[in-house]
């Protein structure tokens, strides 16, 4: 990077690298949100309390995990780092974590399949420690990215829009990916996921993750970032002014926590409660299970194209109450719909609705903490962190008290 901040705007290829840079924690997430619950509980068997508990293992690992490594992200300071980057550093420690990791996870457990469930647990229970550490490298380092690549407000929210862009772009591919496999085997529009579709979940994996991968080492190849003077300056001034302390001694931080954790609590409740929803609850066929939350996710790549054309008048408050009213009315529609137009039609609209609504509260909330961090770039990673972790540990307890 040049001493001064990149003009965002004119960069076409600095953006799509940027874009791409978490597309392989996009898919991934995906997979874990939508369809842990679902492999472990209908597939390998667990009972709701294992399954829940093991989920709980990895967010509370990944809320661990992230204002560690942001704290660290912000004072790397050696010489990987000048001659690397420091975010892209922790970002390719992240990536070689995720991706040794991950498909053990959707995997059977390798000589230890016909053991009892609760010693399976250890097993899995490692891999999900290992990739969630790492989800949460890539996570916290490409999004400290923003306010160190765009100074303004509209530039940061234009920069997250089009990251929200591929996150949708990731789920549409798991979940196309996750149709074709079960379409492929003709039985998808009568039979329920089971035990024997261990397999189908495995070549999932592997396709979305080579995608990932491949998206993970273009965005090391046309992101640059440099430890130049103005970045080992900064690293200075954090040390000297106390730029982490500061920011925890801000009220404003602990209320935009609270925005950007409910936040989360939608949308991350929503992608991992559903598809149990469609399939114990209306007792719907495997394909709903791919086709439902894939139209979620087109809810969700409309509000990133929403955002990207939204005028600069529309202030935060106004797209975030918008965003929060359109999930609500979808979920009021769950509560209340069961016959059969519902469950054949309306289930799609009521995607759409959730989908849109909790893209739009998601955008507003992460552009809020780019506000909150503003020119104290030092902090950046610090202050994801903290985010992140506020997120992390309420979605699992809150996983964890549904499921028991």
């Amino acid at each position: 990077m040049d001493n001064e901040f990149i003009d965002i705007s004119t960069s076409l290829k600095l953006q799509l690298g940027y874009g791409i840079g978490h597309v392989l924690n996009d898919v991934c997430a995906s997979l874990w949100f939508t369809y842990f619950l679902v492999y472990f509980k209908l597939v390998l068997e667990f009972s709701n309390v294992q399954s829940g508990t093991l989920m709980l293992v990895g967010q509370m690992v990944d809320a661990l995990a992230t204002p560690f490594i942001g704290y660290h992200s912000d004072h790397t300071d050696n010489f990987w780092s000048a001659k690397y980057g420091r975010r892209k550093l922790w970002h390719l420690f992240g990536t070689i974590c995720v991706v040794t990791s991950f498909p053990f996870i959707f995997s059977e457990c390798v000589g230890c399949s016909l053991t009892h469930r609760w010693a399976q647990m250890y097993y899995f229970a490692a891999f999900i420690v290992i990739f969630q550490i790492g989800w949460a490298a890539v996570q916290i380092s490409h999004l400290s990215l923003i306010p160190e690549l765009a100074q303004d407000d509209h530039t940061r929210t234009h920069l997250t829009a089009i990251r929200y862009a591929f996150t949708v772009f990731s789920n549409l591919l798991v979940y196309i990916a996750t149709w074709i496999i079960l379409h492929i085997t003709g039985e998808c529009d009568k039979k329920q996921v089971g035990p024997s579709d261990s397999w189908k979940f495995r070549h999932i994996v592997f396709i979305v993750m080579g995608v990932g991968t491949i998206a993970s080492l273009l965005f090391h190849l046309s992101v640059k970032e440099t430890q130049n003077a103005r970045s080992r300056q900064v690293l200075i001034d954090a040390e000297e002014s106390g730029a982490h302390n500061l920011f925890i001694r801000k009220p404003l931080l602990y209320q935009v926590a609270g925005v950007y954790m409910s936040t989360r609590l939608v949308v991350n409740l929503s992608q991992v409660l559903i598809p149990l929803y469609l399939h114990l609850t209306l007792g719907l066929a495997a394909r709903a299970l791919a086709a439902i939350p894939l139209a979620l996710y087109i809810g969700s790549l409309t509000a990133a194209g929403f955002q990207r054309l939204a005028p600069r008048s529309f202030s935060r408050k106004i797209n975030y109450f918008f965003g929060s009213t359109c999930a609500m009315a979808g979920f009021v529609w769950i509560y209340f719909g069961s016959d059969h137009n519902y469950k054949e039609y309306f289930i799609y609209l009521v995607a759409l609705l959730i989908g849109f609504g909790g893209a739009v509260m998601l955008v507003t909330s992460l552009a809020l903490t780019a506000d909150l961090i503003g020119e104290r770039t030092e902090a950046s990673a610090f202050v994801y962190g903290l985010m992140s972790f506020s997120d992390k540990l309420s979605c699992g307890l809150a996983i964890a008290l549904v499921q028991t």
